[in-house]
């Protein structure tokens, strides 16, 4: 077996092409808590750096002609973790009221007998998105029985 270039490799940021970032910035930072790092524009070319506790988390690159596309190779989804299902809560509510796109009609669990959970929802641009908790999830039915519900959506 071949030894790994690091012992320890952990997600650094993820950066996502976007149509309009005077639209997604606000989105980002209000779903999820985040703040603006830096942002910036040159010769035509904007994008805007997201951080959370002084670490960065998300770039955004306004440098997409189209919205995504669910069809093409790449990107599935993005997931982001909460502590508690008050939590993902808290955010489905940010998401209403933002009149954003909400899958499955709210909170469902993982799959059948799981007790892990959240919200799946698109971002302005349609990328797919989910916030969970690691329990609590029980309360509602899962979309698609023992399939991973974070994979069809």
């Amino acid at each position: 077996m071949t030894a790994a270039a690091s012992d320890v490799l952990q997600t650094g940021h993820v950066g996502l092409n976007v149509t309009d970032l005077d639209r997604s910035v606000p989105f980002y930072t209000r779903v999820f808590g985040l703040q603006v790092l830096t942002q910036g524009e040159d010769h035509g070319r904007r994008w805007a750096f997201l951080e959370r506790d002084g670490r960065l988390v998300l770039t955004l690159w306004q440098q997409s002609d189209t919205s995504f596309a669910a069809t093409s190779a790449g990107l599935h989804h993005l997931s982001f973790q909460a502590a508690s299902m008050d939590e993902v809560r808290a955010a489905e509510a940010v998401l209403r009221d933002l009149g954003a796109e909400i899958l499955h009609g709210g909170v469902v669990p993982h799959g059948e007998d799981t007790a892990s959970g959240g919200i799946f929802f698109t971002d302005p641009d349609g990328i797919r998105l989910e916030i969970y908790a690691p329990d609590d999830a029980r309360t509602a039915t899962a979309p698609y029985g023992t399939a991973p519900t974070c994979g069809f959506f």
